[in-house]
């Protein structure tokens, strides 16, 4: 269903807009969530060298279940839509293929997140 057209716990699924343009702005609204990911972690490795400090860092599916958790949990404000700014990532294919279920489940969250969001677009 591609998330959309259900809804599990009374959350309807939530829709999240990927930037891959440096430097394009985007309008945010207080119903939007803002997930930055990082172009490095400055951990003294290359970029794009393997870390499981650093995967967590860029793991778009880790940081939308700690987003939504945070909301249920009342640490953060509520959210109706997210917008993932994703153009410091050397390979922002991984960011949109993670959204579209295209990588395997690295864990029971993943699964959650396949459920309550989806990629409503890309630029």
């Amino acid at each position: 269903m591609g998330g959309r057209g259900w809804c599990i716990l009374g959350i309807d699924p939530i829709p999240v807009e990927v930037i891959t343009t440096p430097g394009r702005l985007f309008p945010l609204d207080a119903d939007t969530a803002l997930l930055r990911l990082p172009a490095n972690t400055g951990h003294g490795h290359e970029d794009g060298a393997q870390c499981i400090a650093c995967a967590m860092r860029t793991d778009v599916r880790a940081l939308l279940f700690d987003l939504l958790e945070g909301a249920r949990q009342g640490l953060r404000p509520p959210f109706k839509r997210v917008v993932v700014d994703a153009s410091a990532v050397p390979d922002a294919s991984v960011v949109i293929a993670a959204l579209q279920g295209k990588l395997p489940a690295q864990a029971l969250r993943d699964h959650t997140v396949a459920r309550l969001f989806y990629l409503a677009g890309a630029d």
